[in-house]
């Protein structure tokens, strides 16, 4: 297969209509598979030295200005698949929000899932970092999972397989998760009031109506980024398009014409202002990939 032509593929697609900081410069290769066969079809054809990028709903991303190099493969779509597959094992693609996934289990009296609500993301990235919230993390339910190599071949295998911390998963080395069962409890009682009691706590927290990645640093131990940025008296703070939310210190939102450069340096900022002034050394949640601008 000739993966520059291949159905699905575009080129030098600006990466900013598809992050939820809505900023980020051209990949070389944008994909957006059918089915598992045609993304096993294209890993197979594919350069065996451009790099491979997955992209979900694009939160939790910082692509740079410049762009991407080599290719961004996008799960939503083709890696969909949610499924009861009784016993409290739930069957759930790449693709599928994690909202989706606390929705879904709820209804079918499944839990503690209504955690996933928390999460702005797909269940490929969950899975990539060990996703959490509200006290719940993506690998505490996790029994197995699929990954897929640069051959197109997939995998099963079993979470003991994978080394997991917080907010931190070692894969072997050349797979990428396709999607994972899932081992919850049966609970009484209709779960979708607390989905939506969590759901009500983030919007009430949090500026969703805003661009933003999600929380941009990993909590310390004992300790909330959040809390550390606003007592360094970084809440407000602009540069640029790019600033520190009013309503949640560890969001920087774009107030309508930030670049990533913005943002990045609104990061640089924080972490050596909180270091400087509390001696925490804040470790960023958000993947930054790319090339500066001028790279492209």
């Amino acid at each position: 297969m000739d993966e520059l032509s291949a159905a699905g593929v575009r080129h030098r697609e600006p990466m900013s209509r598809h992050t939820s900081w809505r900023v980020g410069g051209p990949a070389d290769i944008y994909f957006r598979p059918d089915s598992r066969e045609a993304l096993a079809e294209f890993l197979a054809g594919l350069d065996q030295s451009l790099p491979v990028h997955w992209l979900g709903l694009g939160s939790n991303l910082l692509v740079r200005d410049g762009g991407l190099r080599g290719a961004v493969i996008v799960t939503t779509g083709a890696l969909g698949g949610l499924s009861h597959m009784g016993e409290g094992l739930v069957e759930a693609e790449a693709g599928v929000t994690c909202t989706q996934l606390a929705r879904r289990s709820a209804r079918w009296q499944l839990g503690p899932a209504e955690f996933f609500a928390g999460i702005p993301g797909t269940v490929g990235g969950a899975l990539a970092m060990n996703a959490g919230a509200f006290g719940g993390e993506t690998w505490d339910r996790v029994v197995s999972v699929e990954t897929i190599d640069r051959a197109g071949h997939i995998r099963r295998r079993d979470a003991s397989d994978f080394d997991v911390g917080y907010r931190s998963v070692k894969c072997p080395e050349g797979e990428w998760f396709l999607g994972a069962h899932f081992q919850f409890e049966s609970v009484d009682g209709d779960g979708l009031d607390r989905v939506r009691a969590l759901l009500k706590e983030r919007q009430d927290k949090q500026p969703l109506g805003l661009p933003s990645c999600g929380s941009v640093f990993r909590n310390p131990p004992d300790d909330h980024a959040a809390r550390l940025i606003e007592a360094a008296g970084l809440k407000g703070l602009q540069l640029g398009g790019a600033r520190v939310s009013e309503k949640h210190a560890n969001f920087i939102i774009n107030t309508g014409d930030a670049t990533a450069a913005d943002i990045e340096q609104l990061i640089v900022h924080i972490r050596a202002t909180v270091r400087s002034q509390h001696g925490v050394a804040l470790v960023p949640e958000v993947h930054i990939v790319g090339e500066p601008a001028g790279d492209a």
